[in-house]
């Protein structure tokens, strides 16, 4: 059963997009009014605020990262927080916030795994696979990295944040709805062997058949992290992020995936990410996002 305790964190930094406004995003979240919706169905929601952390200085990227210090420091913060949460029995949602920030939560969470003896599985549902490097990044943000970071590829200060190198192997990951993925950080995940379904994988088996491959030996003794970027969905329904990608999952699409992700009941960890109301009209992206996170934690269309 997924655990009823929910901790909300809010992040709210921009610090390693290409845009300026992901900082916005906890707030928009709240104004969508996600406590209340998620105490509705039942589950006991603390909102410990935001985290602090350093200001976005908006500067080039310095040998290959951008603001990569006042990464490190918002990273460091997410872990303790996040990592405090699960160690009081507690089901933390990170609301960012940028998707560096996942650095930070999956870290923890891999940290918790390794102490109680569980295996981990993230489901990362994003237009992107954010498997960059320095010595590949067209940009330098470290939006785009944290994957990489996760397992072992990136600056030590990152590699090394929750005390263990690798925080995870590229096989507990499972990619859903990537499709934008720069030239070399394909070779990257290639190599790495990260499971990815993209969304020519989900046209061809529709997404009940791929979200039951991601899911696969998910079993009683899994801890599963869902990193919902909101460019996962299709812009024309969530039009609040930074770097929107055509193509991408449509409303039905999305609600059986975290109707399936909930039908598991081994959620222990989320992460809300890149959600930008500086692009969103009426905070409609927001309003999806917590619709669809209702889902996650067992709002169905039907009763089964």
């Amino acid at each position: 059963m997924v655990n009823k305790a929910i901790s909300l964190i809010g992040v709210p930094t921009d610090i390693g997009a290409g845009h300026r406004g992901a900082s916005m995003g906890p707030e928009a979240l709240r104004v969508a009014n996600l406590v209340a919706r998620l105490a509705k169905r039942g589950l006991e929601v603390i909102d410990r605020g935001n985290l602090q952390g350093p200001l976005n200085p908006w500067l080039p990227p310095h040998g290959g990262y951008r603001h990569l210090p006042e990464v490190v420091a918002w990273n460091q913060a997410v872990h303790e927080a996040i990592h405090a949460e699960l160690v009081a029995g507690r089901l933390p949602v990170m609301l960012g916030g940028d998707h560096c920030l996942a650095i930070g939560s999956i870290s923890a969470v891999a940290r918790h795994c390794r102490e109680q003896g569980k295996q981990l599985r993230v489901l990362w549902l994003d237009a992107h696979a954010d498997f960059n490097t320095a010595e590949v990044t067209p940009s330098g943000n470290i939006h785009g990295m944290p994957v990489a970071c996760l397992c072992g590829n990136g600056p030590m200060a990152l590699v090394e944040l929750g005390g263990h190198v690798p925080a995870t192997t590229p096989d507990v990951f499972r990619q859903v709805g990537i499709r934008s993925v720069d030239e070399d950080e394909k070779r990257l995940v290639r190599e790495a062997k990260v499971r990815i379904f993209d969304m020519r994988h989900i046209d061809e088996v529709g997404m009940k058949r791929t979200m039951e491959e991601a899911l696969a030996g998910v079993d009683e003794n899994t801890h599963l992290h869902v990193s919902f970027d909101v460019d996962f969905l299709d812009p024309t329904i969530a039009p609040g992020v930074g770097t929107t990608v055509r193509g991408g999952p449509n409303y039905r699409e999305a609600q059986l995936c975290m109707e399936m992700i909930a039908d598991t009941g081994r959620v222990g960890s989320l992460d809300i990410v890149e959600l930008n109301p500086a692009f969103d009209k009426k905070n409609q992206t927001a309003r999806l996002a917590v619709d669809l996170v209702e889902s996650l934690f067992g709002k169905s269309t039907l009763i089964r």
